[in-house]
């Protein structure tokens, strides 16, 4: 039996496949924010007996959005479509972590409360765009969180932690990655505080630390789970000691006793393979010096490579993206060798069920044992 189908404790739950859906950014929620049933179907078609989704990003503050379309938890509202999500993966035996996210200095006038700037660890220029009425344009210039904003911020994330628990997920993963707040303050390039959220690896790391102790007093640790790039430069993102940063990061979490550390691998940037990257997969190999826990890959993965990466140690379960948007279906076409559905990029960011629910399941024979 291939490694990527065989069972594995995660937390507080065991999974009877390795085969993950990475959180994905649809931008399909409607207005206010809220999920609705086309999203319930979505989630619904890619949960599987004893496997585990993750949510697309979903905003935790109401000035934490980057993409017109992309659901919230920051108010009460919003609860009851999300239940409607999980109670249709739970139908189908499947379990669902909620990813929660703040995109920090990625965002626009236009999608903050009342035309504000977006925020960010520090006021620093740097390029990206945000997803708008107007379509993707550039980001608005940010400004710099006060420390009470800081403190804010975090018993955000708590507040939103609880509401998924109202909303029935099954634990929540904090997005410290792809060039939002968190992986903001982590990296040197975006983050030149000087007090203590800044300067040091420890000072860096200290919101993101908040956030997850916050989010644990809800869940217990067993069922909250980090997501770092280690060395992602999506978003502007740059540092001047990645390696030291990260192994710095991994060796704190690792002591708060996770349900999983999610790792992107540096070969992706955004949604689109970057040639210019190590073709191997870097991160994982880095991080597991570092971290004992659980480790999730992520990042162009497909059949074999899927499996290399488990047989050689550096990962425990690996999350597909774009086949995974395309196959709804994919674990059972992985275990059996079954051809897969092109994706249709064009329909990645917001829209309607084309490119979101209509892609067809496979019924046909194995290729491949």
């Amino acid at each position: 039996m291939f490694k990527l189908h065989s069972p594995i404790q995660v937390g507080s739950f065991e999974f009877s496949h390795r085969v993950v859906l990475a959180p994905l950014t649809r931008m399909r929620a409607e207005q206010g924010a809220r999920p609705g049933p086309l999203m319930a179907e979505y989630y619904a078609q890619r949960a599987s007996q004893g496997g585990l989704l993750i949510s697309e990003a979903t905003i935790a503050a109401p000035n934490g959005n980057g993409y017109l379309g992309a659901p919230g938890l920051y108010d009460d509202s919003q609860i009851e479509g999300w239940k409607r999500v999980t109670d249709a993966v739970h139908a189908k035996g499947g379990r669902i972590f909620l990813q929660l996210y703040h995109a920090g200095r990625q965002s626009h006038s236009q999608l903050q409360p009342d035309g504000a700037q977006p925020v960010a660890p520090s006021a620093v220029p740097h390029g990206g765009v945000a997803y708008t009425e107007a379509g993707w344009i550039p980001n608005t210039p940010s400004r710099a969180l006060t420390l009470t904003e800081i403190a804010d911020l975090v018993e955000s994330f708590r507040r939103a932690a609880l509401r998924g628990k109202e909303a029935g997920f099954d634990g929540v993963e904090l997005h410290a990655a792809n060039g939002y707040l968190f992986d903001q303050f982590l990296q040197d390039g975006s983050n030149k505080r000087t007090d203590i959220y800044g300067g040091s690896f420890e000072n860096r790391a200290r919101l993101l630390i908040e956030a997850t102790e916050a989010v644990i007093s809800v869940w217990g640790s067993e069922r909250v789970a980090v997501r770092l790039g280690p060395s992602g430069s999506w978003g502007d993102m740059s540092d001047s000691d990645p390696e030291g940063l990260f192994a710095f990061v991994a060796e704190k979490l690792d002591a708060m006793n996770l349900a999983y550390l999610h790792l992107i691998e540096p070969r992706v940037l955004g949604n689109v393979d970057d040639d210019s990257k190590d073709p191997n997969p870097v991160a994982a190999q880095l991080i597991r010096r570092h971290y004992h826990g659980v480790i999730i890959a992520a990042g162009g993965f497909k059949r074999d490579t899927a499996e290399a990466i488990l047989q050689a140690g550096d990962a425990d379960l690996v999350a597909f993206g774009r086949d995974f948007i395309a196959n709804p279906d994919l674990p059972e076409r992985l275990r059996k060798g079954l051809p897969l559905n092109p994706y249709d990029r064009p329909t990645f960011f917001g829209g309607t069920e084309i490119g979101y629910t209509d892609y067809p399941f496979h019924h046909g024979e194995a290729l491949a044992a």
